[in-house]
């Protein structure tokens, strides 16, 4: 009887409902988006100026680069409470977590360093040397190749996570924002921001295989600014934030040709998928807001409005 009671104890509590987290650059920030209702349902305060954002495997951690505080804190999802801070080099901007759910890679911006800091003993395992103003960061999906894109020197950087060397570097066009590897580690797309494309280098030889530029009818190409990117849950698409274009792009991951434009708020920065992935969120910096958009009609379905200069985006079931 007392294993039927637990049970139904268990059926009757309520199922936590799908979260989109983002972090508010101006106001210090990091709301929440209840998935099924598409209303804010908590913000909670964070450091200064707060950009990259992202969850620990199991979700009970989130860490957040609070970039002017220079610091990179960790979060209790639960209750909104920052549990510490870990050491992350002066102005950190994007950060990636490796596979072993225990290694941050942080691009500290003023300093052309990565920082790798263990988050368990909260130590900097190691610093490396990059270009000048890195920002992207990037994990392969086998944990054996970290990616920092610096935006003065206009590189992709290759690291070896073993050793914490660099083993290659590649030109890439105008102020690189971000890096992305497909879920089967063959290849890396890195957004240039300035030069208006993505490049796509092959993982192994680190090889440039195809470069895609974008042209939205009515928009000024000085306007098409990729920076954001992400592969739909197949790994057929490739989304990709257009900055103050206003824009997100559709990419055949076959062909490399553009498939669509979706219309979404101004100055789109980052994008994340629903857990479900049926949903995309974008992060609009300048008109404080998030844009919905249904993954398979690609089409936008609603707004959300949020902090101001929404930047990074997480998901959590």
């Amino acid at each position: 009887m007392r294993h039927v009671l637990t049970a139904l104890l268990v059926l009757a509590q309520p199922a936590l409902a799908a979260e989109i987290w983002v972090t508010n650059e101006k106001d210090d920030t990091v709301s929440v988006i209840d998935v099924a209702t598409l209303q804010v349902i908590k913000t909670y305060p964070t450091g200064e100026r707060p950009r990259g954002i992202t969850f620990s495997k199991d979700f009970s951690r989130l860490y957040i680069c609070a970039s002017d505080s220079n610091t990179v804190q960790v979060m209790d999802p639960a209750t909104g409470e920052i549990l510490h801070e870990l050491p992350s080099g002066e102005d950190p901007e994007q950060f990636v977590l490796a596979p072993d759910d225990r290694h941050l890679y942080i691009a500290n911006e003023n300093d052309a360093v990565t920082t790798v800091v263990d988050t368990e003993s909260r130590k900097v395992v190691a610093q490396i040397n990059v270009g000048i103003e890195p920002e992207g960061m990037a994990v392969s999906p086998d944990g054996k190749v970290a990616i920092t894109t610096s935006e003065t020197t206009n590189m992709a950087h290759w690291i070896n996570t073993e050793t914490h060397e660099l083993f290659a570097n590649t030109l890439v066009d105008s102020r690189p924002r971000h890096a992305e590897f497909t879920a089967d580690g063959a290849q890396l797309w890195v957004t240039a921001e300035i030069g208006g494309t993505v490049s796509v280098f092959e993982t192994k030889g680190q090889t440039q295989i195809a470069k895609i530029d974008f042209a939205i009818p009515g928009v000024s190409d000085d306007l098409v600014q990729p920076v954001g990117l992400r592969f739909s849950p197949d790994g057929k698409r490739a989304f990709v934030a257009l900055g103050p274009s206003n824009h997100v792009a559709v990419v055949d991951t076959a062909t490399f040709q553009v498939t669509n434009y979706i219309l979404v708020g101004r100055r789109v920065w980052h994008l994340e998928f629903s857990p479900d992935q049926t949903l995309l969120f974008t992060t609009n910096g300048v008109s404080g807001d998030v844009t919905v958009i249904n993954v398979a009609s690609e089409t936008a379905v609603n707004t959300v409005k949020v902090g101001r200069f929404p930047w990074g985006a997480a998901a959590r079931p």
